[in-house]
């Protein structure tokens, strides 16, 4: 009996052991391009009636996601580039820049976290800082904070067990009020779509 226990116990390890071996490290990196296009439904400069709008320009950029998995299906996502420039727009004639740095975690959840084509769903916030503000030769300023949502939805193509390709499109929050000598002038309300493609890796 004592034998039996032994050789039952050892073939319980050694299957928890392979198990163990054949699970999936919950961490995942992804690096994306990303094309940002704002919406540019800021307010009239200048208030009700007024004609002249600010927009901000579309700009592609490099992106950096990092996502742990709690379970199979559900995870987090953090998402971060660096500080990006804008120019931005009055009545379409230039009058400037600005530099925002807008880091997202969002909550996903994946579908058919087990399949080759596996889609997901994600809902988070965004914090956006603002800097290096350049309008009007200074004369104009943004507020530097914007806190908002953010809604995800993409894609996973699997070509292996740790290597995948990847489809998002997020739609972000991101508003500031515009300024002249202390004086709010218009409410810039940027709201870009972010669509990037990229690859991942599944440690």
């Amino acid at each position: 009996m004592k034998k039996i226990a032994l050789a039952l116990s050892l073939a319980a390890i050694c299957v928890v052991a392979n198990q163990a071996a054949a699970q999936q490290s919950p961490w995942q990196v992804r690096a994306r391009a990303v094309n940002i296009s704002p919406d540019n439904k800021s307010d009239p400069v200048g208030g009700v009636g007024a004609s002249d709008r600010l927009t901000v320009s579309d700009k592609t950029i490099p992106e950096v996601d990092i996502s742990y998995y709690f379970t199979p299906n559900w995870s987090a996502e953090l998402i971060l580039t660096y500080p990006q420039k804008h120019d931005v727009m009055l009545d379409g004639a230039n009058i400037g820049t600005f530099k925002h740095l807008p880091p997202t975690l969002t909550a996903q959840y994946h579908f058919l976290p087990d399949a080759q084509f596996s889609p997901y769903l994600g809902v988070g916030v965004n914090y956006t800082r603002i800097s290096n503000v350049n309008l009007l030769n200074g004369a104009a300023d943004l507020e530097k904070d914007s806190f908002g949502f953010a809604v995800q939805a993409g894609v996973d193509f699997k070509l292996d067990k740790n290597w995948s390709l990847n489809l998002d499109v997020k739609k972000v929050q991101i508003r500031s009020d515009v300024s002249i000598g202390g004086a709010k002038v218009s409410a810039v309300k940027v709201d870009p779509w972010l669509v990037g493609v990229g690859v991942g890796y599944r440690f």
